[in-house]
């Protein structure tokens, strides 16, 4: 992700290096391979797979839990290039 602000920058590490961040991630990405092995998603598609019920809201990563979207419907809200909201 570009950062315009050098001060940015410095300070994404911290965060992504947190435990909580760390298994947050890991869990996401469990998932993308789970659907990759089933052939439902491919690298490079446009898509994202989304849990139906949030990892932050008691989600699980499992199979039941998992659904595949388009990109520009799983994101939270569009953003300028610089990353503002528009």
């Amino acid at each position: 992700m570009p950062y315009k602000n050098p001060e940015d920058r410095a300070s994404y590490p911290a965060y992504d290096s947190k435990p909580a961040t760390k298994k947050a991630r890991a869990q996401r990405n469990k998932a993308r391979r789970m659907l990759e092995a089933e052939g439902v998603v491919s690298k490079g598609d446009g898509k994202d797979v989304d849990h139906k019920k949030p990892l932050s809201k008691g989600g699980t990563t499992t199979r039941k839990n998992l659904t595949v979207k388009p990109a520009s419907a799983n994101r939270s809200y569009a953003r300028k290039s610089d990353h503002s909201i528009k």
